[in-house]
């Protein structure tokens, strides 16, 4: 009960310490709330209510079912515009897409001459060129094949695929970047503000008070645990309830607070990490350089970025000893496939018994340290 006490009381010391620290209130502030907005709609890899105007030369049936064709979300609704307007309209940036009928299109089609239609595309909006002018090939085709198949009878085809796209029936980018940023700011905090409890302690000269003091290393790393843990969680939940819901409109399918549990496990072993690097670091800068070597390799191999599936099979196979791999699988199973505890256990059990050895690491560090210090 003693060591339950010293480890809360500590724990309130380190809450006052961080709330008292404006800088890094600011910083989880912002990554929880403009950081993951910014993320989600700046990082979009679909065409979205792209303009595009039409030059219909042609004035026939097909041409006005192409036109129709274009329909948001993808695309404005076409606008026509005369020929000698092209150049003038796409210098001004009115339009990104400009589409160009030519004279006896339909009939061309009909007598199968191969006609051409133009399609002008404004590539200073990169996204929506490269995507848009894709899109807007295969819109033509279908219209135009379609066109064909009720003007001349074809065969019906071998074999008719039925696509079905489950959990993002619109593969929104948002969604997906929204709650991977969440996660991947999650590691990202977790590792500097326990790396900056240690490192503030000794700049503050209070740990020599700590180490004066009857009290453990144990209980001294368990109260920078649980205070920086508590911290990030309640921002997680208030950034899925109020940013990601809320604002940003993205459904989430399974449960909160299933996930701030799995959080809650997966933070014993990222703020272990903190506090290792901050009994390595001797200053805050020094401790920057270390977060990156660590956090980034971490980051971009835990899956939120690339499928383990596409790294080579040694390297997925070496990932799978990381917490953050199994972070990832989790999250993804409960907020986007709405995943039970019944499914998640493994990742959760893997998670908190990897967690517990690098809290010993850590812990074995820690001494080391105090013991030099005394």
């Amino acid at each position: 009960m003693r060591t339950l006490a010293n480890i809360f009381w500590l724990g309130t010391k380190e809450l006052r310490s961080v709330t008292h620290d404006v800088v890094l209130l600011a910083l989880v502030a912002y990554s929880f709330s403009l950081a993951i907005i910014s993320q989600a709609q700046s990082s979009s890899q679909e065409v979205h209510n792209a303009s595009i105007a039409v030059v219909d030369e042609d004035h026939s049936e097909l041409s006005r079912r192409i036109i129709r064709a274009f329909l948001p979300p993808y695309f404005k609704p076409a606008q026509p515009i005369a020929e000698r307007d092209i150049v003038p309209l796409m210098n001004a940036g009115t339009y990104t897409f400009v589409i160009d009928i030519p004279p006896h299109f339909e009939r061309d089609v009909l007598g199968k001459r191969l006609p051409t239609i133009q399609l002008n595309v404004d590539a200073t909006a990169m996204v929506q060129a490269g995507i848009g002018a894709s899109y807007a090939q295969q819109i033509i085709d279908t219209e135009v094949n379609d066109f064909l198949a009720r003007a001349e009878p074809t065969a019906p085809a071998r074999v008719d695929l039925a696509i079905r796209v489950a959990y993002n029936p619109n593969i929104t980018t948002a969604w997906f970047i929204s709650v991977m940023g969440i996660i991947n700011n999650v590691t990202m905090l977790a590792i500097i503000l326990a790396g900056a409890a240690i490192v503030r302690e000794r700049e503050h000269g209070t740990m020599d008070h700590l180490l004066v003091m009857p009290l453990t290393p144990f209980e001294i790393a368990m109260s920078k645990v649980w205070a920086n843990g508590l911290v990030i969680i309640i921002a997680v939940g208030l950034s899925l309830y109020l940013v990601v819901r809320a604002i940003l409109a993205v459904p989430i399918t399974g449960s909160i607070p299933l996930f701030l549990v799995g959080t809650a496990i997966y933070l014993f072993f990222a703020t272990s990490i903190g506090i290792f690097l901050g009994t390595v670091a001797r200053s805050m800068p020094q401790l920057g350089l270390l977060f990156m070597l660590v956090f980034l390799p971490m980051n971009m191999l835990s899956g939120s970025n690339t499928p383990l599936e596409s790294m080579p099979p040694w390297l997925a196979r070496f990932m799978e000893v990381s917490p953050s791999t199994h972070f990832v699988s989790f999250a993804q199973s409960i907020l986007y496939r709405g995943a039970g505890i019944g499914v998640v256990w493994p990742h959760f059990l893997a998670t908190a018994l990897i967690g517990s050895l690098f809290f010993g690491l850590a812990l074995w560090r820690f001494r080391s340290v105090t013991a030099q210090a005394m």
